[in-house]
């Protein structure tokens, strides 16, 4: 799974500004860290959707995406 992340789905969120990184996957739940743009994402449910629906169908596995939003360390400033 974490190689599926890092090898499918952060080139394609980077492309639009967004990074994610793999935290852990544990009974059918993947949890990732989402930086950068996809920090302050309003529609970040709708790309959990997708990434769930990527994994679904091109490694058969379904899933659920929980996600950890990290802010940028300048907006605490």
């Amino acid at each position: 799974m974490e190689n599926y992340i890092n090898t499918v789905i952060k080139p394609k969120l980077q492309g639009d500004g967004g990074e994610i990184d793999y935290v852990s996957y544990e009974n059918s739940v993947l949890t990732v860290l989402l930086q950068g743009e996809c920090s302050k994402c309003l529609i970040v449910e709708r790309c959990l959707d997708w990434i769930a629906y990527e994994i679904k169908r091109d490694l058969g596995v379904e899933i659920s995406v929980k996600a950890i939003r990290k802010k940028p360390y300048f907006w605490d400033k």
